[in-house]
């Protein structure tokens, strides 16, 4: 019997291929998203310094309501404007090894709606 591939590590392989070629600076960091089951959460990362300028996720206070799209846009709006209020406006999306559909492209609209331009 053949056995399915494990979807996660096909992911991650994907993610692999896109990493090599995006990085974040301070200037410029690397808007990274996770999407699980339940939640979605999304940073700012500084990959020279290794540090995360700002993060947001579903598991927030101020995120509540609404189905998994409507809460991956309040998520990208909250990120976007934690990073606007430290400075910074433009980053490079990472969406992780996701497809750019749903969830994670509902994050991303919301973010550049609110200020972040990639």
């Amino acid at each position: 019997m053949i056995s399915k591939p494990d979807k996660n590590k096909v992911r991650q392989k994907r993610h692999g291929r896109v990493r090599k070629n995006i990085s974040g600076t301070a200037e410029c960091p690397r808007l990274n998203v996770f999407r699980s089951n339940k939640n979605i959460y999304a940073q700012l990362i500084d990959d020279v310094a290794g540090v995360t300028l700002a993060s947001a996720s579903t598991l927030d206070k101020e995120i509540s309501g609404g189905n998994k799209t409507e809460q991956a846009s309040a998520v990208g709006a909250l990120v976007a404007k934690r990073a606007v209020d430290k400075g910074v406006k433009e980053v490079v999306f990472d969406r992780g090894g996701y497809l750019y559909h749903g969830r994670v492209a509902a994050l991303a609209e919301a973010a550049r709606e609110n200020g972040l331009e990639f």
